[in-house]
């Protein structure tokens, strides 16, 4: 069985903001902070598959790629998830582009369907995640939310998908890259 989601690696250009980020929270949040090179948005986390499915995933990705389009989107504003007294994750939100990356999850939660992959249930929130949160105080949490509530965090471009293994270690998530497919448009 693996682990695996579909999604898009962005570009490195949010590191600074989050070590600022990371560095100005250090006395109120307590938690994991993501690695650079793991900042993504996911599209559809598919879970536990079996190695012979991948075929039929890697299959509709690539259909469903050929009929999509690059979308520039921009990084803007902080938020939590699930809310401001449980926060469990601390994001960066998506607002330039921020529909037709819903369109685009829609899409690829539609063709893996065909393929006999569940939905996960959760509506779809175009957001990077920074820090997978353990501990916090509230206060400081909703002074810095509000802080960064307009804040652009720069741009890219989601030009590709990617089917991502993720395996979970001590030490964090460990994701590899099984196939990349760029969109046609």
């Amino acid at each position: 069985m693996l682990r695996v989601f579909v999604g898009f690696f962005v570009t490195k250009k949010l590191q600074e903001w989050v070590e600022k980020l990371q560095s100005q929270s250090n006395g109120f949040i307590k938690g994991k902070w993501v690695e650079p090179q793991n900042f993504h948005i996911t599209f559809h986390f598919i879970g536990e598959v079996q190695q012979e499915r991948l075929v039929d995933i890697l299959k509709s990705l690539q259909e469903t790629s050929q009929k999509l389009k690059p979308v520039r989107v921009r990084y803007r504003g902080l938020g939590v998830f699930p809310s401001l007294d449980k926060a469990r994750v601390l994001w960066i939100g998506v607002a330039g582009g921020h529909h037709q990356l819903v369109d685009i999850a829609k899409s690829i939660v539609k063709a893996n369907r065909r393929v006999g992959i569940k939905e996960e249930g959760k509506p779809f929130h175009p957001h990077v995640t920074v820090c997978r949160i353990k501990e916090f105080e509230i206060k400081p949490m909703k002074d810095l939310l509000r802080l960064y509530e307009n804040t652009s965090f720069g741009e890219d471009v989601v030009d590709r998908v990617a089917l991502v293994k993720s395996s979970l270690t001590a030490v964090g998530p460990i994701y590899t890259v099984i196939e990349e497919f760029y969109f046609r448009g």
